[in-house]
């Protein structure tokens, strides 16, 4: 890549490499309606997103409030001959957020694959904007959704200005560099995870919690109508913790984003979450807002641990207490 940089002031030439460790999405030519994303009749539905490349003033086209965001209905999947979830359903509209909690094992991250598209179920089926998600294609997927992983490994020396960059590869045509306006993208990407200062600098050299916060800029740069996160605050420092949440929080108003995130930390899920669904052993042993799900009965049952809940007297939000150690099993 070379980008004359000066505090990320943007040229008008842009050449960059794609991570050669992640395969091209596939181009499809067959006809109109598949190369504009396979659009959906239903403009309630899907809404088309779409970039005018010529011009930096091209504008996002948002989904509406209240749209279907993705939905799943009634998975069941596994790896090899071992089953992990067992008749999962959910649904989100746009600009909405779903945390998944759970104790270690529960499916949390399988769910997050199958959402992406990324693992088949065994039974079931996802929708993503009101389509099965089988009928877009990869690239088609990729513009209207974006996952972060729990680890995102780079074997190469690139900078975190390449990686965030690659966010916008679902928007590029075959054999196209990124353009001024992608650049501008990227910059606000960076500028929202705090991130300007380390633009420069390669990814081997950051510390864990601003290696999230890359990733987690790179797919804001694919500008994706939904985000799905495997453990988005892992590593992360309180106040960035609070910073994420708030940029998240912004998204989803600015832009109807909807978010879903796999969390550990249920005071979090409760402050910041519209819906909670509870796992244990791949089965949903709750689902609706956090006042419903995050009972004690619940929690007890699910984490086979006392708890406390109450009121956190700042916020208003529910509060989840650990309670005295179980004995062990001998």
């Amino acid at each position: 890549m070379t980008v004359k940089l000066d505090k990320l002031q943007m040229s008008d030439t842009i050449k960059t490499t794609v991570n050669p460790s992640e395969p091209a999405p596939p181009q499809n030519h067959d006809s109109q309606e598949d190369h504009e994303g396979r659009r959906d009749h239903d403009d309630h539905d899907v809404r088309t997103h779409r970039y005018d490349r010529d011009e930096c003033a091209g504008r996002e086209d948002f989904p509406a409030p209240g749209a279907f965001a993705i939905r799943a209905i009634d998975l069941t999947a596994g790896y090899g001959d071992r089953p992990v979830l067992h008749g999962v359903s959910l649904d989100l509209l746009a600009g909405e957020m779903l945390a998944i909690v759970g104790p270690n094992g529960a499916g949390k991250s399988t769910l997050l694959k199958i959402l992406g598209g990324a693992l088949k179920p065994w039974s079931g089926s996802v929708e993503l904007e009101g389509r099965p998600i089988g009928d877009y294609d990869r690239r088609a997927i990729a513009r209207r959704l974006a996952m972060v992983a729990q680890e995102n490994l780079v074997a190469f020396r690139f900078t975190v200005l390449e990686i965030v960059l690659m966010g916008r590869a679902p928007h590029l045509g075959a054999f196209h560099f990124e353009t001024r306006h992608d650049l501008e993208i990227a910059h606000a990407a960076l500028e929202r995870f705090d991130l300007i200062g380390l633009a420069r600098r390669p990814i081997q050299e950051l510390s864990g919690g601003e290696r999230k916060r890359v990733f987690l800029a790179r797919a804001l740069a694919q500008s994706p109508h939904v985000a799905l996160l495997d453990e988005p605050t892992a590593f992360l420092d309180l106040r960035h913790v609070a910073e994420i949440f708030a940029r998240f929080r912004e998204l989803r108003v600015e832009r109807g984003m909807a978010v879903v995130a796999t969390l550990h930390d249920l005071n979090a899920a409760a402050l910041h979450a519209d819906r909670v669904l509870l796992m244990k052993d791949g089965v949903m042993a709750g689902y609706g807002t956090p006042e419903t799900v995050f009972t004690a009965a619940n929690l007890r049952t699910v984490y086979e641990t006392e708890v406390h809940v109450g009121r956190n007297p700042a916020t208003g939000a529910i509060s989840v207490l650990p309670g005295s150690a179980p004995p062990r099993r001998r």
